[in-house]
This record gives C-alpha cells, sequence and structure tokens, in this order.
C-alpha cells in the first residue's frame, strides 16, 4: 500500500480522477435507489453526480496535457490513511437521513484531499485546479444544503421524512411490536405455570425456553405468511417474519432466564420484576411510535399482561 507522500503528480491526478468517478458513481446510485420514494431528494443527488462528472473532465483534460492519454488505476483503497467510501446500498439501508449525512462528508473529505494534492505539486496549472476544486468540493458541501433549500424545502423534506417514518413504522416497529408483545404476554401462563405446579426453576426455564422457541416460529411463520407487502406497503416479508419471530422469542426468553437461578423465591421475584419491565417497555413503544396514550397503552399493557400472569398462576397453583 502506498503513502500518499510519494505519489507523483501523475499519480496524484489519477488518484483525483478515480475518487471523482467514484463518487460520481455512489452519487447516480443514490439518486436511481430514491427516485421513486424521495423524487426530491434522488433530484439532488443527480444534480451532485453530475458535478462530479464535470470535475472529472477537468482533471482528465489536465492529465492528458501533461502525462498523455493512459491514465493508470490508482484508488483510494491504495493509498495507507485513505479513507475508503462505504458502499451505496450499505449508507441507503440506513434511512435517508444517513445518505444525506454521507454525501456531506464525502465532499468534506474530497476537499481535505484536494488541499493536501494541492501542495504536493510544483505546477502551477496543477496546483491551481486542484485549489479550484478543493473550494468546490467545499461549495458543493454547502450546495447540498442550497440545492435541499431550492428542490427541496421545508415542506417537502418533512413530507419524505414523516413518508420514511411511516415505512419504518410499517416494516420494523410493528411486525417487531406485535412479536414483543406476543412473546412477552402469552408464554407467561405457561412459565408462571410451570413454576408454581413443580417449585422447581429449572422446569419453569424448560417450559419457558420451549414456548418462547415455539412461539417465535409460530409467529415468525405468520408474519412472513400474512402477505407479500407489495399492496399494504409493509416490506419484504421474509424480513417482517425474521423480525416477529426473533422479537417473540426474545420477549418470552425475557422474564424465562431468572429461572435460571435455583433458589425458587429468589428467581420469582427476578422472573416478575422482568415482565414488569417488558410490559413498560411495550407501551413506551406503542407511545412512542405508535401515537398511543402513555397512560392508555400502560393500562392496556399492564392489564392484559397481569391477566395472563394471574391465570398461570391460579392454573400452576392448582395443581
Amino acid at each position: 500500500m502506498r503513502k500518499f507522500s510519494t505519489l507523483t503528480d501523475q499519480e496524484i491526478l489519477a488518484l483525483a480522477i478515480s475518487n471523482e468517478e467514484e463518487d460520481g458513481r455512489i452519487y447516480s446510485d443514490f439518486a436511481y435507489a430514491m427516485r421513486e420514494k424521495f423524487p426530491d431528494t434522488s433530484k439532488i443527488f443527480t444534480d451532485m453526480a453530475q458535478e462530479e462528472d464535470q470535475h472529472r473532465r477537468d482533471l482528465i483534460d489536465l492529465y492528458a496535457s501533461r502525462f498523455g492519454q493512459h491514465i493508470p488505476l490508482i484508488r483510494r483503497q491504495d493509498i495507507a490513511g485513505f479513507l475508503t467510501r462505504k458502499p451505496a446500498w450499505q449508507v441507503q439501508g440506513q434511512g435517508i437521513d444517513a445518505v444525506r449525512r454521507h454525501a456531506r462528508q464525502m465532499e468534506l473529505d474530497a476537499a481535505r484531499f484536494y488541499r493536501q494534492a494541492a501542495t504536493r505539486t510544483t505546477d502551477i496549472a496543477t496546483r491551481k485546479l486542484l485549489g479550484d476544486l478543493a473550494l468546490a468540493e467545499d461549495r458543493h458541501e454547502q450546495a447540498a444544503g442550497a440545492i435541499e433549500l431550492d428542490r427541496l424545502p421545508a415542506s417537502k423534506r418533512e413530507e419524505e421524512d414523516e413518508d420514511a417514518r411511516r415505512r419504518f413504522v410499517l416494516q420494523i416497529i410493528q411486525p417487531g411490536l406485535v412479536g414483543l408483545m406476543d412473546g412477552s404476554v402469552s408464554t407467561l401462563a405457561p412459565v408462571f405455570a410451570a413454576a408454581f405446579a413443580t417449585h422447581l426453576p429449572w422446569n419453569a426455564f424448560l417450559v419457558g425456553m420451549a414456548a418462547s422457541v415455539g412461539a417465535g416460529i409460530s409467529m415468525g411463520f405468520a408474519e412472513a405468511l400474512s402477505d407479500d407487502g407489495k399492496l399494504s406497503g409493509r416490506g419484504a416479508p421474509l424480513l417482517r417474519g425474521l423480525i416477529c419471530g426473533l422479537m417473540t422469542t426474545a420477549g418470552g426468553i425475557g422474564h424465562t432466564l431468572p429461572f435460571l437461578i435455583d433458589n425458587f423465591t429468589t428467581a420469582m421475584m427476578a422472573a416478575v420484576i422482568v415482565v414488569v419491565i417488558e410490559l413498560f417497555v411495550i407501551s413506551w413503544i406503542r407511545w412512542r411510535y405508535q401515537d398511543t396514550p402513555f397512560g392508555s397503552a400502560i393500562v392496556q399493557i399492564v392489564l392484559g399482561g397481569a391477566l395472563v400472569f394471574a391465570a398461570g398462576v391460579l392454573i400452576g397453583s392448582s395443581g
């Protein structure tokens, strides 16, 4: 791996050309991926990709005038200490705000590179172009905000952000919450029934694990097979099923793990505390993402959980 300080003018220009081409491709990928759900933001990235392409052409013209037609392949990953770009698909998966932040960081990194590169050359034309490009990248980073104001006014951005939030709630929060509620509430009865019937924590633990894993598998399949997500907008069925199944299992295992404690009384107290925490977490999620009044969510979830808990205790004690 080369050190930046060892690069010649020819290699610095070749690296700059490669950087501009890669950044332009990333912006084009962002624009293409967002063209349907976020058309205004997609236009922003189309503009930025076009600017990167103009920078690339300017660099190529300067390179050709100094070194000829052959441009050696030198990339970021070939240079020690050079920050590499995350793949576009990876950033896109983190949401629209992450994409916007990543774009601004790309421009800051590019401006820093051009300033460092300008200090490494003695050729006046090369130094001038690199300095101009550093200023252009500074303007480009500011342009990300300026273009948003031009193409993406506050009302549009709020609309896009609200759409993203709705999809997040519909595709991630909702199946996860359904699973967490089912796992936390439905497994209460068998776990505590086994505990009070045998007064053996290990038996309660086994029942709880079986109930949690079984419920997770069942809920995962039920969610995945409920619909394909195309008309409802609920997203990929496999992802929904996976989220729902895992959260169902996690909800049941939470109050099952305390029964690994040998002492029955201690295990029972710990399990009850975990149940209370689980029910309050579910209530908070409903309040935070589903606009359910917190008091109402508490009453609904805690009351339901208390009834299931009581059923388990009564059934277990009757044996």
